[in-house]
């Protein structure tokens, strides 16, 4: 449903924004596109360092840019939240503030209002009365009627982003699930498919482990829940949909392990990412593209652009399951099976629009695997201010 709220002064307008959000913004500059007289979401980016002072140009006309890309939208109100005072030289940010009013002139987009929070007052540009030191901060905690119903998390743009917490208990069961899995898939498939599509140096001395065991009389005995688990893996699509419906707080081990075990393998986990955005349909497509191109033959195209943030809009429910689901095993799992999932997280936050959070799921990637490619990729989207197409397409 949409809620409709009006604000009846630019006060309750800035009592709105962290409600529009979900959470309050630090550093941060958020543009809200309208379609008429009624917002159409918000973007929050970082505000330029003093190091980009020289850019302010195109920083003003890439974030422009991006309202532009909202075919509905014909205003733009703009907010930065900074830790600069009013009280040093009145209203911070006022060039980036102007070069934003003066792309939006040229683009044919009206700025309705212009607005700056620090940490001493707020004041908006267009306010001919506004006085230097700005207004009181207290003002912004008029609401208008209806607010008080939405919610906002406690922390700025980056709370949510830590792992959630897991018990050592937790965390040694999934490991030894994970290490009993990689003695079955050596034991069934050869140990060089334990590292397969892995760079890391933990799954190749896991599968050096496997083969030795194997050759020795005194091999350890393999768990028969791992050889049961193999065989969930002889139907991922089965595996990635059911993983859907499964608790993110009360998982099993194994089930936690095998998720671990394919998200470590690009080609398991781009299967896994391209179902989770399609359903079971693109799942199997996906599986009978991977082995094709294996053969020799092309990955289709339609499939490679869902990567990029092309085509359909994947339905967000499915999304935020999988992302849960990857945060929870991130946090069970040993360090260095954690890249995989690590990477996983970030891009499917970087599909719901939490750029901020996919860096950092991103960032911890690469500090277990420096050149992970799925994280370096999100990382890559993310520095770049690349949202995917469908962040611009309601419904």
């Amino acid at each position: 449903m949409t809620t409709i709220i009006k604000a009846a002064n630019a006060a309750q307008f800035l009592s709105l924004v962290p409600k529009m959000l979900g959470y309050r913004p630090t550093r941060s500059l958020v543009l809200i596109p309208f379609a008429g007289s009624r917002s159409i979401g918000a973007m929050r980016f970082d505000l330029p360092t003093a190091a980009e002072s020289d850019e302010i140009d195109r920083i003003a006309a890439t974030l422009i840019g991006m309202v532009c890309r909202l075919p509905e939208a014909d205003a733009v109100a703009a907010v930065a939240y900074t830790d600069e005072c009013f009280a040093d030289a009145g209203m911070p940010h006022l060039d980036l503030i102007e070069a934003l009013q003066q792309r939006a002139d040229a683009c044919g987009v009206r700025m309705t209002d212009a607005l700056c929070v620090g940490p001493d007052a707020w004041g908006s540009r267009f306010d001919p009365t506004c006085p230097l030191e700005g207004r009181p901060l207290q003002e912004l905690d008029a609401e208008p009627r209806g607010a008080e119903h939405l919610s906002v998390a406690e922390g700025d743009q980056a709370a949510g982003s830590e792992l959630p917490p897991v018990d050592l208990a937790e965390k040694e069961r999934t490991a030894r699930a994970l290490a009993a899995l990689d003695d079955a898939v050596g034991l069934l498939c050869g140990p060089e498919s334990v590292a397969r599509s892995s760079t890391s140096t933990a799954a190749r001395e896991s599968a050096e482990e496997a083969a030795s065991d194997q050759e020795s009389p005194d091999a350890r005995r393999v768990d028969p829940q791992a050889l049961a688990t193999v065989c969930t893996l002889d139907d991922l699509p089965t595996l990635f949909e059911e993983a859907l419906e499964w608790d993110a707080e009360a998982l099993a081990p194994f089930d936690a392990a095998a998720l671990a075990w394919c998200l470590a393998r690009p080609a398991l986990r781009d299967i896994a990412l391209v179902q989770w955005c399609g359903g079971m349909s693109a799942g199997d497509e996906a599986l009978e593209a991977q082995l094709r191109w294996e053969s020799g033959e092309e990955y289709p195209a339609d499939l490679a652009m869902q990567m990029w943030g092309e085509g359909e809009r994947p339905d967000p429910d499915r999304l935020e399951a999988a992302l849960a689901l990857s945060r929870r095993i991130a946090a069970a799992a040993p360090r260095e099976a954690r890249a995989g999932v690590l990477a996983t997280c970030g891009w499917l936050s970087w599909a719901l629009g939490r750029s901020t959070h996919a860096e950092r799921y991103a960032t911890l990637a690469c500090e277990i695997e420096p050149e992970h490619g799925l994280a370096e990729i999100v990382r890559s989207f993310v520095l770049a201010g690349h949202l995917p197409d469908w962040a611009f397409r309601r419904g």
